[in-house]
């Protein structure tokens, strides 16, 4: 089966029907209910991935309307988990929410280039490379979002989530910079180059360091937490928008 960008707001419009019915379960007290809908909705969201994979002939990794979908099914996967694992009814609202922000300008905006990849993207590690770091870049999403609703609300419970979302959402940026380093390595004969791409993503993880070395500063912690996530939406895609991304190893975007 033949899909393309085409079809996109379908799988879409889809996922965000069934999420958006599984938060509004899970405020009214039907878990089983918004766990099936929050499940499903990954479910039509991943089939598109898969799907377009296969008619791509490789990894839909390479732009940014393609990275952009790979977050938005992150963060269904990760508000689904949190809301299984810790029942936060609102968990469900803000990974909606913000999935639909990023489905929605994908269905405005796909960015559409050539299928073909590069040389350097033709690697082993492009793989488990980007998709590490958009899974860590959900579970931090989820972790600032908790964060901040925490200045509001003191619940032990609250802070093991938030503590255990940010451990794994650092861990996995972690393996994300080592498997980058080793691609780098393989691909350019250095680990590392200190281009725009790879500055901010050591002070985001720099920033994420000391947050957890912040654990249980109140606000201090929390403005920590949402610094460090401003900088990892620059690490992210902000850096294309700076001049010295033009000399950068990391710009894959034009055609």
């Amino acid at each position: 089966m033949i899909v393309g960008w085409n079809l996109f707001a379908w799988f879409a419009v889809a996922a965000m029907v069934l999420s958006v019915v599984a938060a509004v379960a899970a405020w009214g007290d039907k878990r089983r209910v918004a766990l099936a809908c929050a499940v499903l909705g990954v479910v039509a969201l991943a089939t598109f991935v898969a799907l377009f994979w296969t008619t791509l002939g490789r990894p839909p990794l390479r732009t940014m309307g393609e990275t952009r979908l790979w977050y938005s099914l992150c963060l269904l996967v990760a508000g689904a988990f949190t809301y299984w694992r810790w029942r936060y009814r609102w968990i469900l609202s803000f990974s909606t929410l913000l999935a639909s922000v990023f489905m929605i300008i994908n269905i405005a905006r796909p960015e559409i280039h050539d299928q073909t990849l590069m040389p350097a993207l033709q690697s082993g590690w492009f793989v488990p490379h980007v998709a590490v770091y958009m899974f860590s870049y959900a579970l931090l999403g989820c972790a600032t979002l908790m964060a901040i609703y925490g200045l509001f609300r003191k619940d032990r419970d609250l802070t093991q989530a938030i503590d255990r979302l940010m451990y794994g959402g650092v861990a996995f940026f972690t393996i994300g910079m080592l498997t980058g380093a080793l691609w780098a390595k393989q691909a350019w004969g250095a680990y590392w180059s200190w281009d725009a791409k790879e500055a901010w993503a050591a002070a985001t993880w720099a920033l994420y360091l000391l947050a957890i070395h912040m654990r249980g500063r109140g606000r201090g912690f929390v403005a920590v937490v949402v610094v460090a996530f401003l900088a990892l939406q620059m690490c992210w895609y902000g850096v294309n928008y700076l001049p010295s991304a033009e000399q950068s190893v990391h710009t894959y975007n034009q055609n």
